[in-house]
């Protein structure tokens, strides 16, 4: 598996990150992969190299407005015993905390940060009876994780919605003033705030499984875009949410801690009762059920996606299993 980690470097590239765009500007204009043809700028041949081959060899680039500064993998030194990572030919040192890895392919290099590249070895997933099911939502929290064995659940991403309600408002505000650039910017923001919410969410879940000796049960949420059923606002908060995002976090989350991912059928987990298997009432929020078992929707859905069949008929008839809630 391959991740990348964002390294602050603390250095002034101004200089190299300058040649570095005139390296690529006339190698697309001359189409030479060659760094003889373009010694003339001053920059170390390695980068040069990777620089030619990145944006010659890609006919679809016409212009650059920023180049990065890339070293190969040749050109970089790894201590894993200090834990530093030394480009000699910038005469840069970086210091790493990321898991150990087998090795780095290559680290591009902006004003600001050092964008490393590694390849880290995956996990053989554990194989258990006992599963996590995560209900992702469109509205409230934006995961239930729940764990049938133990009765507890967790409710996480509760600013989630909250956070595209606001980011909408203001966007439609500044498109009738005119400001598309300033709309932009506010989408991108809201982009890094949902990314670092859906990266807090996948590891609490991966982390709460790996602690309970458990694998993780995910709906199979394939083409869910394309039910027409739904209402406008429900379509609005399925397509401003990441599912997918989230989804491969807890992937990638999972396979660097050895925790198996496995896939159901989405359909009926959240009618089904979580404890005697009929089909329920959910009215928004709120589960009731012929048996007497009353429940949160979200949660009686992530319950159903984590027990098996075997399981729920044991139950059945218990409507009083503990659950213990947890939020974030």
């Amino acid at each position: 598996m391959i991740l990348t980690y964002k390294l602050k470097h603390n250095k002034d590239f101004s200089d190299e990150l300058r040649k570095a765009k005139q390296v690529a500007e006339f190698g697309i204009k001359n189409r030479t992969l060659s760094s003889k043809d373009v010694k003339q700028f001053g920059l170390k041949s390695a980068i040069s190299n990777q620089i030619l081959r990145k944006y010659v060899k890609n006919k679809k680039v016409k212009s650059v407005s920023s180049v990065q500064l890339t070293i190969p993998n040749q050109g970089i030194k790894v201590d894993k015993k200090s834990r530093k990572i030394t480009i000699p030919c910038l005469k840069l040192v970086l210091d790493y905390q990321f898991p150990d890895f087998e090795k780095i392919n290559q680290i591009e290099i902006g004003n600001e940060y050092a964008c490393v590249s590694v390849t880290i070895p995956d996990m053989v997933p554990e194989k258990v009876d006992n599963y996590i099911g995560v209900d992702r939502n469109t509205t409230g929290h934006i995961a239930v994780a729940a764990n049938p064995k133990t009765g507890k659940m967790w409710k996480l991403g509760k600013s989630g919605l909250h956070t595209h309600k606001k980011y909408s408002n203001i966007r439609r505000t500044l498109q009738k003033q005119g400001k598309y650039r300033k709309v932009k910017q506010i989408k991108n923001r809201e982009s890094r705030i949902v990314k670092d919410l859906n990266h807090k969410i996948s590891k609490k879940i991966v982390e709460t499984a790996k602690e309970n000796n458990c694998g993780i049960k995910l709906e199979d949420l394939t083409g869910i875009r394309n039910n027409k059923k739904h209402t406008r606002s429900f379509n609005y908060s399925l397509n401003s949410w990441s599912f997918y995002q989230l989804q491969m976090f807890i992937e990638y989350k999972a396979k660097l801690r050895g925790v198996e991912v496995v896939y159901i059928d989405p359909h009926y987990t959240s009618k089904k009762c979580s404890i005697c298997g009929q089909i329920g009432n959910r009215n928004g929020k709120s589960f009731k059920c012929s048996c007497g078992h009353v429940d949160h929707a979200d949660v009686n859905a992530a319950f159903n996606i984590g027990q098996s069949i075997k399981e729920r008929d044991l139950m059945e008839g218990n409507t009083d299993i503990p659950k213990a809630a947890l939020s974030i």
